[in-house]
């Protein structure tokens, strides 16, 4: 990290002295390199839905929370950290219109950091009539740095690049003048790995989520991608 640090620093200070010199006069060659990583998300955010309808009001959503806390606690997940409340509703409109019983419902937001945890709740959930879990997102911590820790192995690339492109023309490669880079691509498809199990953005945890090896379960890494524009001199 150091190396591509330094090495940046160094770059963007060529550019600084090149911002002096007329670039149409220069003998140059123009070099462009894309440098892509794959990582595992280290944060997996889960949306959970207590709702006395699901049992057909047979147990109510203070006893469906009750099993939730004993649930994360089971899993040691700090509560205070990970668990968040997100809306508290009931169906009063169908009431008054339908005369039918009012259900209540609270949605928690929850926050993991591995995907066997994630599995585990979401077992554990199954089997206590929770079973509205919907994956919201995955995220990695440390993406910008990795961002720019890219940008220098693209850099480096570009300058492989530029020099194997000049071999047969008898010349070298030079200082830097100019660089540039986009905007990095982030690709996260929210898919589990697991068949049968719709852990996509929108969709609940299936019916035969019992039937599921939830150990096994994993989610798709985070796919960053970058890529710069780098003129060398040509010497």
């Amino acid at each position: 990290m150091k190396k591509i640090l330094v090495l940046l620093s160094l770059v963007f200070t060529c550019i600084a002295i090149a911002q002096d010199r007329d670039y149409t006069k220069i003998p140059q060659i123009q070099s462009k390199a894309t440098f892509i990583s794959e990582v595992q998300p280290d944060k997996i955010i889960l949306s959970i839905v207590l709702s006395e309808s699901n049992t057909k009001g047979k147990v109510t959503v203070e006893e469906l929370e009750k099993k939730l806390i004993e649930i994360l606690n089971k899993n040691q997940i700090e509560i205070n950290k990970s668990l968040t409340l997100t809306d508290l509703s009931s169906n009063f409109q169908s009431y008054f219109l339908r005369k039918t019983d009012v259900h209540k419902t609270k949605n928690y937001r929850l926050e993991l950091n591995d995907a066997a945890s994630a599995g585990n709740i979401i077992k554990d959930l199954s089997e206590n009539d929770i079973s509205n879990v919907k994956l919201l997102r995955t995220e990695y911590s440390k993406l910008e740095e990795l961002k720019i820790e890219l940008k220098g192995k693209a850099v480096e690339k570009a300058k492989r690049q530029a020099e194997e492109m000049v071999k047969s023309l008898d010349k070298k490669v030079g200082t830097v003048l100019f660089i540039s880079d986009s905007d990095p691509v982030v690709l996260n498809y929210l898919q589990g790995r697991v068949p049968g199990l719709n852990i996509r953005g929108a969709n609940t945890v299936s019916s035969n989520v019992k039937e599921i090896s939830f150990q096994e379960i994993a989610f798709d890494n985070i796919k960053v991608e970058v890529t710069v524009i780098v003129f060398f001199e040509l010497k």
